[in-house]
């Protein structure tokens, strides 16, 4: 009895430790995709705040929130090759590093250029916290436990969408700022020592790095934007047109690399799947509709709706909100209905939202008005991601999703970056700066070129993509 007794009381403390390490596990890489996601949306509501604390026009202000996103979706995929050769543990925690750095860079920025360069040292940081933990978190748990927890991880970064704003607003309004980016350093430094002693390292293929190719995407992403939001303020053509003709040529370069190379960072043959060529293209324009939306919608609320950076957190939420309540629901509509359906009716219903608030704004309007476009523009969202997601991993067997993960987020944040410059160039065809009147014409023509691009993705949801099994 007393064998058989201690042998039980042993198999359950060892239980019960595995259990507390699978929970740390799970709420630290939980807590590096949480930051990541969160500061490409916290800096919204702070936007204003920002551009006039620098003295800076809503073009120039754009950098602030692109430098982040290009940086992340250029470096990603090396990013993953870093962490799959060398160690995930390790490129996670020095992925943390860089990001705390550059948040102390942020916050101590005293102009729009060097909090540009900030951005990028925290993007650059970003873009290998987010794969390493879901590469982290899978290999550490048993067959049994990783659905439930990728849910939870999956989860707690749609949290971040739904809490930057509003955690940015109430930072803004009752501090400065500067503040939005110092509260990443205490957590950043404790997540550090936590994971060096709790998350274990693990290693993949030892595939090489592909430094070239991810030199050419970025030149590509950065000059190709770069040139299209100088359309807006260089009275010469000839500058953006250059810089718009080197990423275009950086860009063919590094697709002619892709198709000689043995081990190729963007594998060409995935493109020949209509499914995955489809649906990536659709979350291209799914998100680039969306970002213009989250760059200019802080901004109407709190110059033409004169309420302050708090209140406008709040205000988005029936917008960014739908996601907790949505997202189980267009999961389970996903699986009964299939991933065409849901990722159009999304887009659809995205572009609807949007372009009733076109319609129903004006420089003097009630922020009633919007409430009920707003859900309607979040319910599209909430359920058009998670079905072109499973279309585009649905496409690739199942050795190739993690690249073909990584290849889905370049798309979704280079969708972002692309649709914040198409806002800003729309916003100064049709108004601007001057009056309450202009900036309410600019973000009108905003809205809907923003409800068109969403819709446009319907073309390539519906005509493209199918319904995996």
């Amino acid at each position: 009895m007393n064998y058989f007794g201690t042998k039980i009381k042993d198999w359950g403390t060892r239980m019960t430790k595995r259990q507390t390490n699978s929970s740390w596990i799970l709420v630290l890489t939980s807590l590096g995709f949480f930051m990541a996601m969160m500061d490409s949306m916290i800096v919204t509501t702070a936007s204003t705040a920002i551009r006039n604390d620098f003295h800076i026009s809503v073009a120039t202000l754009q950098w602030a929130m692109n430098a982040y996103n290009i940086t992340v979706a250029a470096v990603l995929l090396v990013g993953v090759s870093f962490g799959e050769r060398f160690g995930r543990r390790k490129i996670y925690n020095l992925g943390m590093l860089i990001f705390t750095i550059g948040s102390i860079l942020c916050a101590l920025s005293n102009d729009i250029t060097f909090l540009v360069f900030a951005r990028v040292i925290e993007g650059i940081g970003a873009s290998v916290i987010t794969p390493m933990s879901m590469a982290i978190l899978t290999n550490s748990l048993p067959t049994s436990e990783r659905g439930k927890a990728l849910g939870i991880w999956s989860g707690i970064g749609g949290l971040a969408l739904i809490v930057g704003p509003s955690l940015g607003g109430f930072i803004v309004a009752k501090l400065t700022w500067q503040w939005i980016f110092w509260i990443n350093v205490p957590i950043g430094v404790i997540a550090i020592l936590l994971s060096i002693k709790i998350l274990p390292e693990s290693f993949g293929n030892s595939d090489k790095v592909g430094l070239i190719d991810s030199l050419l995407v970025i030149i590509a992403s950065t000059c190709i934007i770069w040139s299209l939001s100088a359309l807006t303020n260089i009275k010469s053509l000839v500058l953006p047109i250059g810089v718009g003709i080197s990423g275009l040529l950086a860009l063919i370069w590094f697709i002619l690399r892709q198709k000689s190379e043995e081990q190729p960072m963007i594998p060409l043959k995935y493109f020949k799947s209509i499914p995955f060529t489809g649906g990536n293209v659709a979350t291209f324009l799914l998100y680039g509709s969306m970002y213009g939306v989250v760059f200019f919608l802080p901004q109407f609320l709190q110059v033409v709706g004169r309420t302050d950076s708090l209140t406008v957190g709040l205000e988005i939420l029936p917008w960014t909100g739908t996601l907790v309540l949505v997202a189980p629901f267009a999961g389970v509509a996903v699986d009964k209905y299939g991933e065409k359906l849901i990722a159009t009716l999304g887009l659809i219903f995205q572009g609807i939202g949007y372009i009733l608030i076109m319609i129903l704004v004006n420089d003097h309007s009630s922020y009633a008005k919007i409430i009920i476009p707003l859900a309607i523009a979040g319910v599209g969202l909430s359920m058009a991601g998670p079905a072109l997601q499973k279309v585009v991993l649905g496409s690739v067997a199942k050795t190739e999703i993690g690249k073909a993960s990584g290849i889905y987020n370049v798309f979704r944040l280079l969708g972002g970056a692309v649709g914040t410059t198409i806002s800003v160039i729309v916003f100064y065809q049709f108004g601007g700066m001057g009056s309450l009147a202009l900036f309410t014409s600019g973000f009108r023509a905003v809205m809907l070129s923003a409800g068109l691009i969403s819709i446009l993705g319907v073309i390539f949801s519906f005509r493209f993509t199918k319904s995996t099994d």
